[in-house]
């Protein structure tokens, strides 16, 4: 039951971040892309206060996404700030510093990768790899493999992915 509720918010919070994204970046609408990040930040900050794993993940994803300067909208900060304050105000779960730093990075990767990439190379597997943020992915597989983690929250993380990709053929029809 526990990886229901988590496959639950993983996914809503994946729909939500991708349609706040396209909502600011395709229409320039600021006020549906701020609704959509509100419901985005409800939904990490649930899953992050819910399970230890979960919480490596959306904390790894948030400052990944500071590093890499993609937290570059008034809607991001509003995001930002509401899962912030959800997260301080309902405890953060005990995390260790070694994973957290391996999942960081993992995500940074993905940012990275995902902007530079496709500008220095025609590799269609490097591309592919990054331009569906798969550094992360595979450290979670590995982790869950490892046993540092439950193999359900890769399939967590994976209905994220499944999420944000499925809002974004919605979105665009």
């Amino acid at each position: 039951m526990q990886y229901v509720v988590l496959i639950i918010l993983f996914m809503l919070s994946g729909f939500f971040m991708k349609y706040s994204d396209d909502f600011f970046d395709v229409n320039d609408d600021l006020k549906y892309a701020t609704i959509f990040g509100i419901l985005c930040g409800i939904a990490s900050a649930a899953a992050t206060i819910y399970s230890n794993e979960a919480a490596y993940i959306f904390i790894a994803i948030l400052v990944g996404n500071l590093i890499a300067f993609k937290v570059d909208g008034r809607h991001h900060i509003v995001t930002l700030i509401l899962f912030i304050g959800i997260v301080l105000i309902f405890g953060i779960p005990k995390l260790s510093m070694v994973v957290l730093l391996i999942c960081i990075l993992a995500a940074l990767g993905d940012e990275v990768g995902h902007e530079l990439i496709p500008n220095v190379t025609q590799n269609m597997f490097l591309n592919l790899f990054f331009e569906y943020r798969f550094v992360m992915k595979v450290v979670i597989l590995l982790l869950a493999v490892c046993g540092v983690f439950n193999l359900w929250i890769f399939v967590c993380f994976i209905s994220f992915e499944i999420a944000y990709e499925l809002a974004k053929v919605v979105f665009e029809n």
